[in-house]
């Protein structure tokens, strides 16, 4: 990733702190000949008149450093803020257009740490160290030119220390660098963990847990200290190294330096002058070496960025023969020939030569033990994954041939577990529309048997809602999430387990919510439940990623021994 391509846009910016960066080393610069003119000007000469001139010049020069300070920290913190906050917008922007099946492959949590964590860093590094390694370079070399302008002899020793600085820095610099890498990874290690654990909270007291998952976390936590303790280490030696080099070449001088003045060879305000940028030179080149570090940090996690824009989204329109839907369409599904392999799983189809149509308006219904294919299928539908083999067709057209935006405008999902998220009842219910007028809200929500419960909570439709819809009962959230697809009023409606976690009572409201929700809708229902689906127009019974069987209720008991079997154990046992 190339931080100039996002410092670019401001120039402007850029231009403002490189002045007042300018500036600032300037003076500073200029403060070693304040402190010569002081002392030569000033002490030498007795005159209280010319002492108090050159110390009004001195604090005039201290009042524009303070001034082009504060310049120059605004906007180099304000480039530092502006460029991290585009990062991450492009960050998330490209990550939340990913294909699903990516981040089934990749850990969400430490997705998260990466947006996070690493453009913090990034943020740290732009809007402070790459100031500071400026400036400090700009004082290196200018206070340099001084040294050789005040006293060449003694400037050539500064000369002679150089390699001896530089080599450490090029050393350890390159160790920083990758256990630089590897604290930022080691860190996001222990967030992962903490997201984890703390996600499924009532998981980890349920089978008190605690003590391993503390143990374990004492385990991340170790290893995370233990390399960023190397980090130290190495960082410590450099930073240590060349202030003993640098100070040693200071002492070196102040000795040459004194014996020059007292042979009257120069004068004390030149070897105050030179002691002063000696120091500059000095600290400028150890800030340098501090601030190589944190660079090196940074390179680390800007590759960890970089991982991340570089995946490359497996689902999108097709770049030629790209066909759309009209505005409404009729709902009808074709599936020929379907057949799809996970990748992680090659020699197990998960669906294997599937033939099926759905009529417009007609409900189908998915049946079949775990595993045999049935959320596998709605995945497709959707376009989450492509199929390996076969096609699927809306309204017969291919629909890798359409913009996934375009596609999946139409249709309404539900599924096993209530997707709700951190905010109002109204927000979520306006998930899928966010134009809806507040009379359509409630009308959804009354065709869901959601607006009583909802106006019964103290800030009714904007109460706010915990994460994952925390506070509420499963049957109220599930109702919630139809009452959205219902505002969505989407053509085709998708419908996963989606009273399988209720109870029975529950289920019946919920039952009754659906019913208004799948009238005059094309509907694809995957229910364990066969209850649930026995008024359904079809039943698809799938095995081992196969179509076995397809017909009504009565038909199937006949004609299929697997649904028979199901059904046998189901009604059997509720008998």
């Amino acid at each position: 990733m190339s931080i100039l391509g996002y410092l670019r846009p401001y120039r402007r910016q850029i231009a403002y702190a490189l002045c007042a960066l300018l500036f600032t080393a300037t003076i500073t610069l200029s403060i070693g000949q304040g402190v010569r003119l002081i002392i030569d000007q000033g002490f030498s000469t007795g005159s209280t008149a010319q002492l108090r001139h050159y110390v009004q010049l001195f604090l005039l020069l201290v009042a524009a450093l303070a001034l082009g300070t504060f310049a120059r920290y605004y906007w180099v913190t304000w480039l530092g803020e502006r460029v991290v906050a585009d990062i991450r917008s492009q960050v998330f922007n490209h990550l939340i257009d990913l294909h699903p099946g990516f981040f089934e492959s990749n850990r969400g949590l430490e997705i998260q740490s990466r947006l996070t964590a690493d453009t913090t860093l990034l943020q740290a590094v732009i809007g402070s160290s790459v100031s500071v390694a400026l400036r400090n370079l700009i004082m290196m070399l200018g206070g340099t030119v001084w040294l050789f302008v005040t006293n060449a002899k003694l400037s050539a020793l500064v000369l002679l220390c150089v390699p001896l600085v530089v080599a450490p820095i090029i050393l350890f610099g390159r160790r920083v660098r990758g256990l630089s890498r590897r604290s930022q990874d080691s860190i996001a290690d222990v967030g992962v963990y903490v997201g984890e654990v703390l996600g499924q909270i009532k998981t980890v007291q349920a089978y008190n847990h605690q003590p391993l998952d503390k143990a374990r976390f004492s385990t991340v936590v170790e290893q995370a200290f233990a390399v960023a303790r190397l980090r130290a280490v190495q960082r410590g030696l450099l930073i240590s190294i060349v202030i003993v080099l640098v100070l040693g070449a200071v002492g070196l001088m102040l000795w040459v330096g004194g014996l020059d003045v007292i042979a009257g060879r120069i004068s004390a305000g030149e070897l105050a002058a030179f002691v002063f940028y000696s120091v500059i030179v000095g600290a400028a080149v150890g800030s340098v070496s501090e601030v190589i570090g944190d660079l090196q940090r940074a390179a680390g996690a800007a590759e960890r960025i970089v991982e991340l824009l570089a995946s490359e989204n497996e689902i999108t329109a097709p770049p030629v023969g790209l066909q759309r839907l009209p505005a409404r369409i009729s709902g009808t599904i074709e599936l020929h020939n379907l057949g799809f392999i996970y990748p992680g799983r090659p020699e197990i189809p998960a669906l294997d030569a599937i033939n099926l149509r759905i009529e417009p308006g007609t409900t189908l219904a998915l049946v079949g033990p775990s595993g045999a294919g049935k959320s596998t299928l709605i995945d497709l539908l959707l376009r989450f994954f492509d199929c390996s083999e076969g096609h699927i067709s809306v309204d017969g057209i291919d629909i890798r041939h359409l913009d996934p935006v375009d596609l999946r405008r139409c249709f309404a999902l539900v599924s096993q577990t209530p997707a709700l998220f951190f905010g109002t009842i109204d927000d979520n219910l306006r998930y899928g529309k966010p134009g809806a007028s507040q009379q359509e809200v409630e009308a959804a929500a009354r065709a869901a048997h959601a607006h009583d419960f909802i106006c019964a909570l103290p800030q009714g439709y904007q109460t706010r809602l915990g994460d994952a819809g925390s506070g509420l009962s499963g049957g109220q959230k599930q109702r919630l999430t139809i009452a959205r697809a219902i505002l969505t009023d989407a053509p085709i409606l998708l419908l996963d387990e989606a009273t399988s976690a209720l109870d029975a009572r529950s289920e019946r409201t919920v039952q009754l919510a659906l019913e208004s929700l799948m009238r005059g809708r094309t509907t694809l229902v995957i229910a364990h439940r066969l209850a649930t689906v026995q008024s359904a127009d079809r039943i698809a019974v799938l095995d081992h990623g196969r179509l076995v069987a397809q017909g009504t209720h009565q038909e199937l008991i006949q004609s299929c021994s697997l649904y028979a079997q199901l059904a046998k154990l189901q009604f059997d046992t509720h008998s």
